[in-house]
């Protein structure tokens, strides 16, 4: 593993974007980091670290970092489908790009899907599955939303990029109108279900500021930073917009889930702020040793993320198996204990990490039918269901069909797996190459 560090390391054209590269790895360890330390573990439950101690939510202007994810994923989508609109046939372009950009994400996510299934079904048939151990079965699906999210980012790659190269900014304008527009039916006129298209007029705004920055268009970015800012100052501050850029418990309105213009406002700041600090993020990432770890990082990236929950709660599971007392959440103790459990929860992460990092790598192209556009929408399709259901549901109840709503439909978890599975390989068979 060190050496092919090195060499890739070593390999890097000059022409690359490291910072980008930094990003995507600054963006999702700051995600797993807040997790691990929002975690309010009982005997009793799992509760989080925000509601206990409402004050520390003003954290989450900075640790909900996932615009930063999207937005660095409209850089690469834009960079990638245009670099395959050279080398291939039009007709054949699209599924050749939903398989390049979704091959190291869905190969860990399947995976990591197929041994939490079967874990789920052994336990449930066991009889075990109720109290702490039903809580880690629906939590350790929740970070698949993040999956959902990212796979119509690239589904919707294609159209939107093309409005770009057309309108500008006017293509990312017409996106916040659309988030504006839902917000105001959602909350002056109690209009039903219509916030739910807040999944995509707030997080493909985002991934739209990538493409911006692919064409070297954020000029001004402390401006985007000032604006973003203070539009989520002023929305939290008038209402009815929480605190908190992250879901919790019990809250009516959550910035999250759906999204709201607060969190669009949160995720423009976040953009401006870290475009503001290119500068010296380049000049960071051109140190070898750091370049280094950021290669390495990038090469295991989903699969940590699809573990570290799972890492978390063996950590809380190992220390109630142990008789190790869980302190009050937010006490002195709680706190004293903190670094100790994420100490653990690292080194379980990297463990479930060297065991699972081979299915992060890259597959060979390999020769198929080439069936194209049709059957690669379709798949992601049944993939973005699937992967969002079971975020919703959890592994869970697998054989008395609990179920959850999805928008309005509601998906029990051996449906949400079905489709994940299925809609994958069609991604699959749609992507390769055509026979010669």
């Amino acid at each position: 593993m060190g050496s092919s560090v090195r060499e890739l390391a070593a390999a890097t054209p000059g022409t690359r974007d490291r910072y980008i590269d930094l990003l995507r790895v600054a963006s999702l360890g700051t995600v797993v980091f807040g997790h691990w330390l929002m975690a309010a573990v009982t005997g009793d439950g799992v509760g989080n670290l925000l509601a206990v101690v409402p004050e520390l939510q003003v954290l989450t202007w900075g640790l909900q970092i996932m615009p930063v994810f999207f937005f660095v994923g409209g850089f690469s989508h834009a960079l990638s489908y245009r670099s395959l609109l050279r080398k291939q046939p039009a007709g054949s372009v699209y599924a050749a790009f939903l398989r390049a950009r979704l091959q190291r994400l869905l190969r860990p996510t399947m995976v990591f899907i197929l041994v939490w299934g079967s874990a789920a079904l052994v336990v449930q048939l066991l009889g075990g599955d109720a109290g702490l151990t039903g809580v880690a079965l629906r939590l350790v699906a929740q970070p698949l939303w993040f999956i959902g999210i990212y796979l119509a980012m690239v589904a919707f790659t294609p159209p939107l990029l093309k409005l770009h190269e057309r309108w500008g900014w006017g293509a990312f304008g017409a996106l916040v109108a659309g988030a504006v527009l839902v917000d105001g039916l959602r909350f002056l006129l109690d209009v039903p279900f219509v916030e739910f298209l807040n999944f995509a007029f707030v997080w493909l705004a985002v991934h739209q500021l990538g493409f911006l920055r692919a064409d070297g268009r954020i000029r001004v970015p402390g401006a985007l930073a000032a604006a973003g800012l203070a539009g989520a100052a002023v929305l939290v501050a008038l209402g009815p917009y929480p605190l908190s850029m992250v879901g919790m418990p019990g809250e009516k309105v959550s910035n999250m889930a759906p999204p709201t213009l607060a969190l669009l406002c949160h995720g423009l700041w976040l953009v401006g702020a870290v475009e503001l600090l290119k500068g010296p993020g380049t000049r960071l990432v051109r140190r070898g040793r750091v370049w280094r770890g950021v290669v390495a990082a990038n090469g295991v990236a989903m699969t940590a993320f699809l573990w570290h929950l799972t890492a978390m709660l063996g950590v809380y599971g190992a220390m109630l198996a142990l008789g190790i007392a869980l302190p009050e959440p937010a006490t002195a103790a709680w706190w004293g204990q903190v670094p100790f459990r994420i100490a653990v929860a690292i080194a379980l992460t990297l463990v479930l990490v060297a065991a699972f990092r081979t299915f992060e790598r890259p597959a060979p192209a390999a020769p198929g039918s080439g069936s194209g556009g049709p059957v690669a929408a379709l798949g992601i399709t049944l993939c973005l269901l699937g992967v969002l259901g079971l975020s919703m549901v959890g592994f869970g109840g697998m054989l008395e069909g609990k179920s959850a709503m999805l928008v309005a439909v509601r998906v029990t978890a051996p449906a949400a797996v079905a489709m994940a599975l299925a809609g994958w390989l069609l991604v699959e068979r749609a992507g390769r190459s055509p026979r010669a």
